[in-house]
């Protein structure tokens, strides 16, 4: 058998960015037709500035010279130092060849290099997927949905009337919007917001509560904005103390202005009961429709298990596209 090649690229190594990119769209066409392919500027921030200011390491996965594959390593400092989330992708007409059990071996020795004492690992739901758990021996912890709302499909009135039956049992609270950076004075605020995120749940995955600063907000946004992505965030605030209470947030694509993607959604415990879910998420589709007037369609991603949100998504008409499985082991 032909010895696998690892080749480590960055966000300057034109070709090898390229080459990935097509791995990366070769895979999707065939695994999850219904993504949005992704466009190569966006793909380039991402390696640059990861979700919040950590980029994967990436490799080129090579046999006798030619790409088989991509994967990566992605560590995060912010929490979770004993973890280590890896990416696998393998052309499909290169699978059924050892090659990705390969790949795998080989992220989980630089994971262990970097003093990390678990794996995880995701895929979409399918044999092929459940085989290479199985192959590589990872356990099944988690499972999240993809949805996708089609505003078009939207009955006229529908979030209209959604919004007010939040805003009736939300009388003490008001909305406010905040599009691109949030300011200056309510980074603190909004990071401790952002850690509500943190109650959704994980099922069993072996992973501490995320923690949420400032800079990692800061960070979050930079990359984002890099990603050639306009931010709209939409906040619940307590009209008696100004405390903030929820907040939703939303990204839609410049070079695709029909695209939309759904990030955090999440309400302080103290301010529950509210309906401010619901509140907040149709606010925000009113506020894009004036803001966005070309947006088509926004998708979101939640574990299946979360009950409550998904509740509400399915009232504002998003529908499920695939079934991602997340593995882990430890080393």
């Amino acid at each position: 058998m032909a010895e696998l090649e690892l080749r480590r690229f960055g966000p300057d190594d034109t070709d090898d960015v390229r080459a990935a990119l097509d791995v990366r769209s070769a895979v999707a066409r065939v695994d999850s037709p219904w993504q949005h392919p992704m466009l190569l500027p966006a793909y380039v921030a991402e390696l640059r500035h990861g979700w919040d200011g950590e980029p994967e390491t990436p490799y080129l996965a090579l046999v006798d010279g030619q790409v088989v594959g991509t994967g990566s390593v992605s560590l995060t400092e912010w929490d979770n130092r004993h973890l280590a989330w890896l990416s696998v992708e393998v052309l499909p007409q290169c699978r059924r060849r050892g090659h990705g059990r390969r790949l795998f071996e080989r992220l989980v020795e630089e994971a262990r290099a970097a003093g990390r004492t678990s794996v995880a690992v995701h895929g979409w739901e399918s044999e092929a997927t459940l085989s290479f758990a199985r192959a590589v021996g990872v356990e099944r912890r988690s499972q999240e949905i993809q949805r996708r709302q089609h505003l078009a499909e939207l009955a006229p009135g529908r979030v209209q009337q959604l919004y007010d039956e939040g805003a009736a049992a939300a009388g003490d609270y008001e909305l406010v919007r905040y599009a691109g950076r949030t300011p200056p004075e309510l980074r603190g605020a909004m990071a401790e917001l952002m850690s509500v995120i943190n109650d959704a749940p994980t099922d069993d995955l072996d992973i501490e509560d995320e923690v949420f600063t400032a800079d990692r907000l800061d960070a979050y946004e930079t990359a984002t904005l890099a990603r050639g992505m306009r931010l709209y965030r939409l906040v619940a605030r307590h009209r008696g103390t100004a405390e903030l209470a929820g907040h939703t947030v939303v990204a839609v694509e410049s070079a695709r202005p029909s695209v939309g993607d759904q990030h955090d959604t999440a309400v302080a415990r103290a301010h529950r009961g509210h309906r401010l879910g619901l509140l907040l998420k149709a606010g925000m589709l009113l506020w894009l429709a004036e803001a966005e007037p070309r947006l088509e369609t926004v998708d979101t991603w939640n574990a299946e298990s979360n009950d409550h949100m998904i509740t509400v998504n399915e009232a504002l008409g998003y529908r499920v596209l695939g079934r991602e499985l997340e593995f882990q082991r430890s080393l």
